[in-house]
């Protein structure tokens, strides 16, 4: 992952951990190594975030713990250069995230995307939690009845239960998100907000519990985190 890299994979992965898991700049960061005898611009942290998040976050889905099958699904929203854009969250009962989409538009379209990543990777779930959305009812419904017909004809049809009172457990975890979100005072571009949005997921999936691990013992964020570029 690291080949090639004039920097040691160790400096890489705490700048990338640090920039993603806290409140924290890029020139924070800088100031932050510059402490520990290593020069290094925050413009250099910046393409080791959009350079290395996806690949951490891509080790993480194949070792993730699975998820149950009654799901909260919302949309929270995050500003890309002045406008407002959005993100498709899911977590179970048990508030493991299920899954997430970043998308520029809120219409059928992105809806049904979401939906549809989501039970490929996840398989169907027997309960869904929406709000008011009749965009996203019908995304939930369309989509786990294609993959009905497609996979598991002998599936039920989805119960989906439709009240924003219900959903309070997904607007208290999107809460986690915007927290570390904000200090960024927004995105520059809609390509690198995706990538460290899914870099926040990644160490908020990590903070949950959501990587197992195999030596039975209860590892540290960093500890876990690191593995995940062994």
């Amino acid at each position: 992952m690291f080949k090639g890299r004039h920097f040691e994979p160790s400096v890489i992965l705490l700048c990338v951990r640090w920039y993603l898991a806290y409140g924290l700049s890029l020139r924070d960061l800088e100031e932050m190594i510059a402490e520990r005898g290593v020069a290094v611009d925050h413009s250099t942290i910046h393409r080791w975030v959009v350079r290395f998040a996806p690949a951490l976050l891509e080790a993480f889905n194949a070792r993730k713990r699975p998820v149950v099958g009654k799901w909260h699904v919302d949309e929270t929203y995050i500003k890309v250069k002045g406008q407002w854009m959005y993100l498709y969250r899911a977590i179970d009962k048990g508030g493991a995230t299920v899954d997430f989409l970043f998308s520029a538009t809120r219409n059928i379209k992105d809806a049904k995307r979401f939906f549809r990543r989501a039970y490929q990777r996840h398989g169907l779930p027997e309960q869904v939690t929406i709000d008011g959305s009749q965009t996203n009812l019908e995304a939930a419904r369309q989509c786990h009845a294609e993959a009905r017909l497609r996979e598991r004809a002998d599936a039920t049809p989805l119960k989906v239960r439709q009240s924003q009172y219900r959903n309070n457990r997904i607007e208290q975890d999107h809460r986690r998100i915007k927290r570390r979100v904000r200090p960024m005072l927004g995105f520059k571009s809609t390509a690198s907000a995706a990538v460290i949005l899914g870099g926040i997921e990644l160490i908020h999936m990590i903070r949950k519990g959501q990587m197992p691990q195999a030596d039975g013992r209860n590892a540290s964020l960093a500890e876990q985190f690191n593995r995940l570029a062994a």
